[in-house]
């Protein structure tokens, strides 16, 4: 299984052959434009991840997965080519970027990486900052479903090991900023994605990560699913555990999708 990170010595080596993709967000805050606009990674495109990443808000969730037709659509405007590898970062610890990684993975692109450590890596390490926004050459990219195992809601609490990727006290339903309902879907057991990170913001080894997952009985043994709040920072877990060497699934909907339904379970 090959990494899913890029450092940003070997971003600045491969530069001029890759698509770079700067997905700048934060969740409730404002688009990451105005960041990108005061400077990025020579070359990137802003990809803006509840217009391109996202389909609009409803039973899915806060973040439902985009039609195919519309991340097509949009990864073209992006100048994604399938035969060209794509790097993507945001400044939010690679929670954002997460999401276009695995978006493109599962739309069956082949070389899609995230850069370890995020924008503040690539500022750290020095490299060149770009302030003007050059419009790319339309891509080729074509969206080829279902190369990243997903689950649904009626498969999630079937899946032998479910992971929340939320903070602790999120998951354990003592608070809830964001969704109407507090806990967790049943049976599932909580890797934080904080917990993924070193303390200079880059992923942990893949032996530290292997042991962070294995304490809370996630080993790769058995199927594994991840979720979040709205199916996106899950995706961070998702990383961590592809860098460990474990393949799991995405449940898209996640918190935010199970509880539009007042009759599913929930634990706290």
């Amino acid at each position: 299984m090959a990494s899913p990170l890029i450092s940003a010595a070997e971003l600045a080596d491969v530069l001029g052959s890759v698509t770079v993709l700067d997905v700048r967000y934060r969740m409730g805050g404002p688009g990451g434009l105005a960041e990108f606009a005061r400077g990025h990674v020579p070359g990137a495109v802003y990809v803006d991840l509840d217009a391109d990443l996202a389909a609009p808000a409803g039973e899915g969730g806060r973040h439902p997965l985009p039609t195919t037709e519309d991340f097509e659509a949009a990864m073209r405007r992006a100048g994604v080519r399938d035969d060209r590898p794509v790097v993507v970062y945001d400044d939010w610890s690679g929670l954002a970027a997460g999401r276009a990684w695995w978006l493109l993975r599962y739309h069956g692109h082949p070389d899609v990486r995230v850069l370890d450590g995020a924008w503040p890596a690539w500022v750290a390490a020095g490299g060149a900052v770009q302030a003007v926004a050059v419009a790319p050459a339309s891509g080729d990219f074509t969206a080829r479903p279902g190369a990243m195992p997903v689950v649904g809601a009626d498969q999630v609490v079937d899946v032998p090991v479910l992971v929340d990727a939320r903070a602790p006290e999120r998951y354990r339903g003592e608070v809830e900023p964001i969704d109407p309902v507090a806990g967790h879907i049943p049976g599932a057991v909580n890797v934080p994605t904080t917990t993924n990170l070193r303390a200079d913001g880059r992923f942990r080894s893949p032996d530290e990560l292997r042991a962070l997952y294995a304490a809370a009985g996630v080993t790769g043994e058995e199927d594994t699913a991840v979720y979040c709040g709205s199916g996106v920072t899950a995706v961070h877990d998702l990383i961590a555990l592809e860098v460990a060497g474990i393949r799991a699934a995405l449940y898209p909907g996640s918190w935010s999708g199970w509880i539009t339904d007042p009759t599913r379970p929930v634990e706290r």
